[in-house]
C-alpha cells in the first residue's frame, strides 16, 4: 500500500489544473522525526482566493478536504514508513490548484559501532601503514551519518564522504581509517564515534561509540638528550654520563670506555666517573632494542690550568733568581768566599 495518494488521481476527480499561483508555507518548514515517533505540522497559504485546502497523505488525521480555511493541520501518531512525502494542496476559487511537498526525513540511530579488525593493531611498527575499519550497524538515512576517529584525547579524522547515498532505509555501513603508525601513538586509545547531523538540528541525539582499542607501536631508541656532550675533569667532582633513551621494547645499554682498565657496563643508562677512575677520553653509549640502535658520545677532557697562578709562580722564580744574582755580585769574593765587607768596599 503506497504512502501517498497520487496527485493526478485527485486532479482527474476534481477536474482542477495544478497551478503555482499561491504561496504555501509549512510550520515547521522541515520535519526530522525518528522512526516510530509522532509528529504534527500545519500547512497554510497567504492567498485570499482560497476555496479549500487539504493533505494528500494516507496516514494521520486532518487529511481530508476543508472548505473556506487558510491552514490545515496534519498529525501522525507514529511514523511507520521510511520514505514520506506528505503533500499540501490549495484549491482556488478560479478553479486552479496549488500544491507543495513537505521536506520530510525519517531517521534511525545506529544500533552499534565497533572496530572490526583490532588484530592489525597488536602490535604496530613505526612507519608502517595500517587499515582500521569501523562498522556501523542499522542506520538510516546514511547520508546524514558522520564518523569521527579518535586517538587519545583528540579527533584524528572525520569521515563524511563514505556515506553519500540516497537510500532512505536502514543499512549497515563502514568507515575506513588508513593510519601510519607513529611512536606518539604508543599506549593511546583509538575508537570510532558515529553521529547523525540534520538541518534543522535534532536536540540530544546520542553518539554511538565503539569499544576503545589500545595502540601498541614498536619503535627504535631515541635519547632523551640526543646531542653528544663534553665534560671537564674538575678536582674531587663526580661526572655523570646520562644515556637515557626511550623506545619500545625498552632499550638495553652498552658502554664503550676510553681506557682498557675501565670495565664495560651493560644495561645501565647512566655512568658515574668517580675521582678514582676519572680518565680523559671519549666514552660511548649504545641503546638498542628489536627495532634498531643508536649511539651517543661523551668527551671527557682535562680542565685548563689556572694561568694566573702559573704566571705568579714563574714571576716568583725569576725574582728569586735575580736576588741571588745580585747577592752574588755584592757578597761573594773572587776566591768564592762570602763576605759582607765587600759591600762596604764597593
Amino acid at each position: 500500500m503506497k504512502f501517498f495518494l497520487v496527485l493526478s488521481v485527485f486532479i482527474a476527480c476534481t477536474g482542477k489544473p495544478v497551478s503555482s499561483s499561491c504561496e504555501i508555507e509549512f510550520s515547521p518548514p522541515k520535519v526530522v522525526v525518528r522512526f516510530g515517533d509522532p509528529f504534527s505540522l500545519i500547512c497554510s497559504s497567504t492567498s485570499n482566493q482560497i476555496d479549500s485546502m487539504g493533505w494528500e497523505a494516507i496516514y494521520g488525521t486532518g487529511t481530508g478536504l476543508q472548505d473556506g480555511v487558510s491552514s490545515v493541520a496534519l498529525k501522525i501518531d507514529s511514523v511507520k514508513d521510511w520514505k514520506m512525502e506528505p503533500q499540501c494542496f490549495v484549491n482556488l476559487v478560479n478553479g486552479d490548484q496549488c500544491s507543495e511537498t513537505l521536506n520530510f526525513t525519517v531517521y534511525k540511530m545506529p544500533d552499534s559501532a565497533f572496530i572490526s579488525q583490532p588484530s592489525q593493531m597488536d602490535p604496530m611498527v613505526e612507519g608502517e601503514k595500517y587499515r582500521l575499519q569501523c562498522d556501523i550497524v542499522d542506520v538510516a538515512p546514511i547520508r546524514h551519518l558522520f564518523v569521527d576517529w579518535h586517538i587519545g584525547n583528540s579527533i584524528f579524522h572525520s569521515d563524511r564522504d563514505s556515506f553519500i547515498s540516497d537510500t532512505e532505509f536502514p543499512v549497515n555501513t563502514s568507515s575506513v581509517l588508513n593510519l601510519i603508525a607513529q611512536r606518539g601513538y604508543n599506549g593511546a586509545q583509538v575508537w570510532c564515534e558515529a553521529k547523525m547531523l540534520f538541518s534543522p538540528p535534532v536536540q540530544s541525539l546520542p553518539k554511538i561509540q565503539s569499544k576503545p582499542q589500545k595502540l601498541i607501536v614498536l619503535y627504535s631508541p631515541t635519547f632523551t638528550k640526543p646531542e653528544n656532550e663534553t665534560f671537564e675533569l674538575l678536582a674531587r667532582n663526580k661526572i655523570m654520563l646520562n644515556c637515557t633513551a626511550t623506545g619500545n621494547p625498552m632499550p638495553v645499554y652498552s658502554w664503550g670506555f676510553a681506557h682498557p682498565i675501565q670495565q664495560t657496563k651493560k644495561n645501565d643508562s647512566q655512568l658515574i666517573l668517580t675521582p678514582s677512575i676519572r680518565l680523559p677520553g671519549t666514552y660511548n653509549c649504545t641503546a638498542s632494542n628489536t627495532q634498531g640502535s643508536s649511539t651517543k658520545y661523551f668527551t671527557v677532557i682535562e680542565a685548563p690550568r689556572n694561568r694566573t697562578t702559573f704566571a705568579a709562580l714563574v714571576g716568583g722564580f725569576v725574582f728569586l733568581g735575580a736576588v741571588l744574582f745580585i747577592g752574588g755580585l755584592l757578597f761573594v769574593k773572587p776566591d768564592g768566599t762570602f763576605s759582607f765587607s765587600k759591600v762596604g768596599y764597593l
